[in-house]
């Protein structure tokens, strides 16, 4: 049966704003001039090297299933294996999340995140940082997860004015961290740790689905929905570049000689990717890649085809969209492991409905990965 679905998104600029700070191009720093970019990044491979798997589609999809189907295809095949051979931290890749100890505990939501994370990674190749702006440490859920993943996990306090040394922001006035200034501790510093350390970014609001690897030749932002806003269609909060990557480096550059952000904005996220996005097509370099909204967002597209609210309870029929089922192996059960990552928005103060499609496609099925992942003498 037709079930009508109206989707109204009103999005207002000022004029004036566009004119000044959306259409000009200035060029860019030179970051990409051979003789400024950091021996520890190989352009030849990471920005003009071939790559296995494709990750923009180049249309919306914001029909069916169309992106749930894209997100299938960058999987390696079931007959190749695995890599499990352990390697040293130094060689692994480095994923990156952040919590601030001054805004709210780390709790049993933020657990969620973690449990996510080392049930879906290959753990001989990865090793998670969280990074927060106070000593987390003494944290039992925390020290749970250093006493499981020793060789996995770490820990780490962000110092933004350190970070920023050697970038175009170093000495910046606009590094200082409080309430009111989102784009620094959600924008800026995850640039920072990337450029410092390389690797892939993860907001804690993430619930992690399935094995990250297939999307680490690429560097990348994501769609913030499938709508395509004009000024605001990036996010960083799925993100990987490389160690001293120079479309990070020209990030900075932006940041540093731009228009300070309005507060509060998305001016260093959203508008800072698409205007440097832009300056790189201007002057003919490979700009980075774009994951479709549904590789991390499946919440952010039409009423039929967005994944059901995570915190409201299933339907009676369990059905979600175009006939597709919230069972085990159903059509919402078969999306989710397509896609990497369900993001969240926040919405910490939220809690999942017993027996929804969260607690039984996700949540216990990690549980059950880590027992499986740990030996008994570790188990949760």
């Amino acid at each position: 049966m037709f079930e009508p679905h109206l989707h109204i998104d009103l999005v207002f600029y000022d004029r004036n704003w566009i004119a000044a700070e959306m259409q000009p191009i200035a060029p860019l720093s030179g970051c990409f001039n051979p003789e400024r970019v950091s021996p520890s990044y190989n352009i030849s491979d990471a920005v003009y090297g071939k790559k296995r798997f494709e990750v923009q589609a180049g249309v919306p999809m914001r029909m069916g299933m169309d992106c749930y189907a894209f997100a299938g295809t960058v999987a390696f095949p079931e007959n190749e294996p695995t890599q499990q051979e352990w390697i040293s931290i130094e060689d692994r890749t480095h994923y990156h999340t952040y919590w601030r100890t001054d805004l709210a505990p780390f709790e049993e939501r933020q657990e969620f995140m973690l449990k996510s994370f080392f049930s879906t990674q290959n753990l001989a190749r990865s090793r998670l940082v969280l990074w927060s702006n106070g000593d987390l440490s003494g944290n039992p859920i925390v020290q749970k997860y250093l006493r499981l993943f020793p060789d996995s996990f770490e820990l780490g306090i962000v110092d933004i004015p350190t970070l920023a040394k050697g970038t175009a922001m170093e000495g910046s006035g606009l590094l200082q961290l409080n309430d009111k200034k989102a784009w620094v501790d959600g924008d800026l510093v995850r640039l920072l740790v990337i450029w410092h350390y390389g690797g892939m970014w993860i907001d804690m609001d993430m619930l992690v689905t399935r094995d990250l690897e297939p999307l680490l030749e690429h560097e990348f932002v994501t769609q913030w929905d499938c709508w395509g806003k004009v000024y605001q269609a990036l996010n960083g909060a799925l993100m990987h570049f490389r160690k001293h990557s120079p479309y990070l480096c020209e990030a900075f550059h932006l940041m540093a000689t731009s228009t300070p952000p309005r507060s509060p904005s998305s001016d260093w996220g959203a508008i800072l990717y698409l205007r440097l996005w832009r300056r790189l097509l201007a002057e003919s370099i490979p700009p980075f890649k774009i994951l479709p909204f549904c590789f991390s967002d499946p919440l952010a597209c039409r009423l039929d085809n967005s994944v059901p609210d995570p915190f409201t309870p299933d339907r009676s029929d369990r059905h979600w969209a175009e006939g597709y089922g919230l069972e085990e192996n159903g059509g919402l059960d078969r999306a989710l492991r397509n896609i990497f990552a369900v993001h969240l928005h926040n919405r910490w103060n939220k809690q999942f409905p017993k027996d929804g499609w969260v607690e039984r496609l996700l949540l216990r099925r990690y549980d059950e990965r880590l027992r499986e992942k740990l030996p008994l003498e570790r188990a949760l």
